[in-house]
């Protein structure tokens, strides 16, 4: 993916997102930081671009429709298109809870940013990246989420977090949507896929990843900007090769 190219990431004003999309930006590509706070969103755009990459801020809240929406219209008013679409933004509230004690409405809450949100901006963008020659979606989804590498298997190293109800069961969830919106657009030119960018701190785990959230930018910046030569519908892995479903 060596041009220049109109990369939404949302869920960008800090953390993995941010680190994506300053590296997508220092690949040359022009690239849109979608935030739902309007000042953090903006401040991450003008520390990109006093650094000389081509970013700016458009106001996305995922689990809003009509923020959707608007961001569609701007983005077309503005550029006429969108060639890759990063659906980072997410949220894990199951910290300090066990599936017993989680909040019924924090598992409702984690559905609707990592799963209905990611339907809600990839409806409104589809007609913006039908435009491309050669679009792509990068739903940014985790190893925790794999049935066959991680859900059924006791010895995996990171077992305890099996326990993680709504946040593994929503990513697995966003799995099935990926596979779901790879079949329906294959033949588009877009192609779908799943993106793991390891296990970072971040804000989302309470810094406890052990790889840093430039290192999860990077993975995930080299996942979606690859030259996209396998078959649509893939769950990356961050060091390379795929995850099973």
């Amino acid at each position: 993916m060596t041009d220049n190219r109109i990369v939404l990431v949302t869920g960008a004003n800090k953390g993995i997102g941010f680190a994506t999309a300053r590296e997508l930006a220092r690949s040359g590509h022009t690239v849109l930081i979608g935030a739902r706070d309007p000042g953090r969103g903006a401040a991450a755009a003008a520390e990109l671009a006093a650094q000389g990459l081509d970013a700016r801020f458009v106001h996305l809240d995922v689990t809003d429709p009509e923020s959707a929406a608007a961001a569609a219209r701007r983005i077309d008013a503005e550029h006429g298109r969108l060639d890759t679409l990063v659906n980072n933004a997410g949220t894990a509230l199951d910290y300090g809870h066990t599936p017993q004690t989680l909040p019924l409405e924090a598992l409702r809450a984690t559905y609707e940013t990592n799963v209905f949100g990611v339907v809600t901006v990839t409806n409104a963008m589809i007609p913006l990246l039908r435009r491309s020659p050669a679009a792509r979606i990068g739903n940014v989804s985790s190893g925790l989420a794999s049935f066959a590498g991680f859900l059924s298997r006791p010895e995996n190293p990171v077992w305890e977090h099996a326990t993680l109800l709504a946040y593994n069961s929503s990513k697995a969830a966003l799995n099935a949507v990926t596979l779901v919106y790879a079949r329906e657009l294959r033949g588009t030119g877009i192609r779908v896929d799943a993106l793991e960018p390891g296990y970072c701190a971040t804000d989302l785990n309470g810094q406890a990843g052990p790889a840093s959230a430039e290192e999860g930018g990077r993975a995930i910046a080299a996942q979606v900007g690859g030259p996209g030569d396998g078959p649509t519908g893939s769950f990356f892995r961050p060091g390379g090769g795929t995850h099973p479903w």
